[in-house]
């Protein structure tokens, strides 16, 4: 006998609601699927760039998540030139992919980005004290220093970037054995409730 399809299977407003609690929830555990999204970008020779980032924090309310960057790599100097992007999330084990399209605010020295910096571990604070900078062409692959210990360390705050994606479109996919399902969440402005459609899979 096979499970019950979940609510929101055939119920627009409880896919985007579903949508909203897995992302929040996966910005706080870093065990969740999807805790580690792919971004895309426009690159700067004009084709399409995607790579993985750790999703830091979401915000159902604002319509933004954040991740975090270093100045020197290729994907601040794309995000300056363009902020364009989109971000794909896939967990296996719930069947769904969501799919947000939006732009790309870039904090350095501001608030925001004071505040990302001094919640991030001492791990994640090393990468940016690299040297050199990462995408740097080296000789061996061991050929680069960053600081060692478990210490925090302030050393690559000057490199250190929060990026927020502020997102208008979100397109959610359930991959469900009695049926797939998929739909399109499209927000006009900031106030607005989104306009809502399914789409076919």
């Amino acid at each position: 006998m096979n499970d019950p399809s979940p609510v929101f299977s055939d119920h627009l407003e409880a896919s985007l609601a579903r949508a909203f609690d897995i992302l929040a929830s996966a910005a706080s555990d870093r065990r969740a699927a999807m805790h580690t999204p792919s971004v895309a970008t426009i690159g700067l020779d004009g084709s399409p760039r995607s790579r993985t980032v750790v999703l830091r924090h979401f915000d159902r309310i604002g319509r933004s998540l954040r991740f975090h960057t270093d100045i020197r790599s290729e994907k601040h100097k794309e995000l300056q030139r363009d902020p364009r992007l989109s971000a794909l999330f896939y967990d296996v084990g719930e069947k769904l992919q969501i799919r947000l399209n939006g732009h790309a605010t870039l904090h350095v020295s501001d608030p925001i980005a004071d505040e990302a910096w001094s919640s991030s571990q001492a791990m994640s604070r090393h990468c940016y004290a690299t040297e050199p900078a990462p995408g740097s062409s080296i000789v061996a692959g061991g050929d680069f220093t960053l600081p060692k210990g478990r210490e925090l360390t302030d050393a690559g705050r000057p490199h250190f970037c929060a990026v927020q994606m502020h997102f208008s479109r979100l397109e959610w996919l359930w991959l469900g054995s009695d049926g797939h399902r998929r739909a399109l969440f499209d927000w006009r402005d900031s106030t607005s409730a989104p306009e809502m459609r399914w789409l076919v899979p």
